[in-house]
């Protein structure tokens, strides 16, 4: 396994011919690191669930370069997913839609629908135009960690975690930490009106400005899987207890304004729920590196991006 820090183009090259020879390339997202294979490479994604120990019927994204590739792995696109696509990729959306023949069942969980986004990322992107140049059409890439594990949102979480699985041949690339920290907002697209499966930074009234459409909200259960749709998901190896008063040798996330108990251990004091969000899972992989066997979290409050962090946090918590 290689590590390639602050990749030149002629790397990025390399990297991005080593997918298409089937090898696996982790590399930074604004959202996370993501675990990155030839989407039309069966025996490649493969790789990805056995590296990360997910479950094979549950989907992957495809990360393409724009929104040129759209047509090649959807059909039936509603007209208020191109405004989507248009106004918010690249960035962290993916849009749920009617998969075309390219998406094989070993994308997509055997579902009839495939998710897709364009990351807003320089390193992903430029990996993402010379994967296209090479003949590929798109990147399938899960968060880069063990499955139901917190996301890494650098390369040293990725080397940490995934090393003893990868082979010589696969590469990672550090491309520093990743400026989101939360994934991407899912939104279903093969319905009358978008519906948002997975909260995110790509918010339910940013969706509902765009569109024109309005009625744009989450809900909890679909008859789609998509990613981070479990109960527990996100959780570190400390027992992650919300909304209670910490005690000692505890460690403790909260916002900058909220006071340490004495004999607890703070692991972040975000001053923004901007920072909260690309705080939170180096958070809780700090607290795992210090042996901690609980994490109290004091909840963001308000809509929009707050509402994301929840969603992480409670499936973080729930046991």
């Amino acid at each position: 396994m290689e590590i390639i820090s602050n990749p030149t183009q002629n790397e990025i090259k390399r990297a991005a011919k080593a997918l298409k020879d089937g090898h696996l390339v982790a590399f930074p997202t604004e959202t996370v690191y993501g675990l990155g294979a030839d989407a039309t490479n069966e025996k490649a994604v493969s790789r990805i669930y056995s590296v990360k120990g997910r479950p094979t019927d549950h989907p992957l994204i495809v990360h393409i370069s724009s929104i040129n590739l759209l047509e090649k792995w959807a059909i039936d696109i509603p007209d208020y997913a191109i405004k989507l696509a248009n106004e918010f990729w690249p960035g962290p959306m993916t849009l749920i839609l009617k998969k075309s023949v390219l998406a094989n069942d070993y994308i997509t969980g055997g579902q009839s629908n495939v998710g897709l986004r364009v990351p807003a990322q320089p390193i992903a992107l430029a990996l993402l135009a010379e994967f296209e140049k090479n003949g590929g059409f798109g990147i399938a890439a899960p968060s880069a960690n063990r499955f139901g594990a917190v996301s890494p949102t650098n390369a040293a979480d990725v080397s940490e975690e995934l090393s003893k699985y990868l082979n010589r041949s696969d590469t990672i690339i550090d491309g520093g930490r990743c400026s989101v920290g939360l994934e991407s907002t899912i939104i279903d697209c093969t319905r009358s009106a978008p519906m948002i499966l997975r909260p995110g930074a790509i918010t339910e009234e940013m969706i509902n400005y765009s569109t024109g459409i309005g009625g744009a909200k989450n809900i909890e259960k679909s008859h789609i899987s998509v990613p981070g749709s479990l109960e527990s998901h996100y959780s570190p190896k400390a027992l992650v207890l919300i909304g209670i008063s910490p005690r000692q040798g505890d460690g403790f996330i909260a916002m900058s304004e909220i006071p340490t108990p004495h004999g607890v251990i703070r692991l972040s004091s975000p001053n923004s729920i901007e920072q909260y969000a690309k705080d939170l899972y180096r958070a809780l992989r700090l607290g795992d590196k210090k042996g901690l066997e609980r994490i109290n979290v004091a909840l963001p409050e308000g809509p929009g991006l707050a509402q994301a962090i929840r969603d992480r946090i409670y499936k973080a918590a729930f046991r």
